[in-house]
């Protein structure tokens, strides 16, 4: 494959997956705002960490006002890493590669992009913004429904995958690292009530709130949590999740393309991190220590997977 087409495919799912995961965000920010109304701007402000967007924010506003922070994630060009932004780079993207995904896929892709640029024509009120969230999750499970029910499982699919799960596994650590060590004003209070409705939030943020539940009951604790987030790869959205798809998509390529990658030895070195440190030892040294070696691991690992099938564009 042309680096310029897998280059394209493993951008547009970065983007398809970023829009639905800034989505996701808004919506644990939006809750904690209708809960906790004196912690609204505190959380706003999170939000925006946790997007990687609160400098650019504030060189265009002064305060952490919701409805100024939503619109900025939801719409506002300039930001990069707006849903609308996001959208509209996945959708010249797929345009790029056409001729690489089924007829299903570009239309799910492009219908997404119409539906959500008439939906967000306009600043969103409040009232509507639930529907708007939910539109946007349910926009990216349909492409996502697409690419599983009609495309070869072959170096396309591969790539798309990888895109995936590389954006993916960087949006989890992100939350949770943000959501915890920025947020959380001050270590006397780990363990009280504003403690445990952080990590509800972080919950929500990562669609998560259900399955941990069921595995766990009521017992929510910031390492039960981390557990789950970080090491528990029956969680689509937990860093061993991601990354163990990653290897294998990594691995399928090396096989088809009968090649030597470093990528793949990357991934596989951050796996056998992942599993085998525990998560007392990562509460010990230093979940922030931690998860800021995650997010330059997987840095690292995007840029060389990019230098390995020599990505153009």
């Amino acid at each position: 494959m042309l680096g310029r087409t897998a280059g394209g495919l493993f951008w547009m799912f970065r983007y398809l997956e970023r829009s639905e995961n800034t989505a996701r965000l808004i919506e644990a920010g939006f809750r904690i705002a209708l809960t906790r109304p004196d912690s609204a701007k505190d959380e706003w402000a999170s939000v925006l960490e946790t997007a990687s967007v609160r400098h650019d924010y504030l060189a265009r506003h002064d305060d952490f006002d919701g409805a100024a922070v939503i619109d900025f994630l939801l719409r506002d060009k300039t930001n990069p890493s707006s849903v609308m932004s996001a959208i509209e780079a996945a959708r010249n993207n797929a345009r790029m590669v056409r001729t690489a995904l089924t007829r299903e896929v570009w239309e799910a892709v492009n219908e997404s992009w119409m539906s959500l640029k008439e939906a967000l024509r306009r600043p969103v009120r409040e009232a509507d913004l639930p529907g708007i969230l939910g539109l946007i999750r349910r926009q990216s499970a349909l492409v996502r429904g697409a690419l599983h029910g009609t495309m070869l499982r072959n170096d396309i699919f591969d790539f798309a995958r990888i895109g995936t799960f590389l954006e993916r596994a960087d949006n989890t650590a992100r939350i949770l690292d943000v959501k915890y060590y920025v947020l959380l004003p001050s270590v006397s209070q780990i363990g009280s009530s504003l403690d445990n409705v952080q990590w509800e939030t972080i919950l929500r943020s990562v669609a998560g709130q259900r399955s941990y539940r069921w595995l766990n009951g009521t017992d929510i604790t910031p390492r039960g949590i981390a557990e789950f987030l970080i090491r528990d790869r029956r969680m689509p959205r937990s860093l061993a999740f991601c990354v163990s798809k990653l290897s294998g998509n990594l691995g399928y390529l090396q096989e088809q393309y009968e090649n030597q990658y470093a990528s793949l030895d990357m991934v596989r070195s951050l796996r056998g991190k992942l599993l085998e440190t525990d998560i007392e030892d990562i509460f010990e040294t230093g979940l922030h220590e931690f998860l800021t070696e995650f997010l330059g691991d997987n840095a690292a690992l995007a840029a060389q997977i990019e230098k390995d099938f020599r990505f153009i564009g």
